[in-house]
């Protein structure tokens, strides 16, 4: 199994900016893409960003693309999204998660582990 840990959500204003950070357990980390998603209240859990296992393919929901950058550090086992720009719409409780298949996913049900989120609240 892999343990997914989320840390820096936080209350931000609109315009200001935010640093996630995903700490896997072990080191089989490394072999897998690692995926970002959200959830408001009342929402379904949506698709924000992806990292592939070697780290040279990222993609991004439409909404945040331009403001996010999803990045990662093997050694440290640990994904981040720094969140530029933030919107009141970003907010939400963030997930991250890892797919064992390994490919750059954007659907909840192709991503077996999941972490227990962090909240990211953004005033207007």
């Amino acid at each position: 199994q892999v343990q997914l840990v989320e840390s820096g959500g936080g209350l931000v204003q609109a315009g200001g900016s935010l640093r996630l950070s995903c700490t896997a357990s072990g080191r089989t980390f490394s072999n897998y893409a690692v995926g970002w998603f959200r959830q408001a209240p009342g929402k379904e859990r949506e698709f924000v960003s992806v990292i592939s296992w070697r780290g040279g393919i990222t993609k991004y929901t439409d909404s945040v693309q331009g403001r996010f950058t999803i990045s990662r550090d093997n050694a440290k086992n640990t994904v981040y999204l720094q969140m530029n720009s933030l919107k009141a719409e970003d907010t939400a409780v963030y997930y991250c998660a890892v797919s064992l298949w390994g490919g750059t996913y954007s659907y909840t049900g192709q991503y077996n582990y999941w972490g227990q989120g962090t909240q990211v609240t953004v005033s207007s």
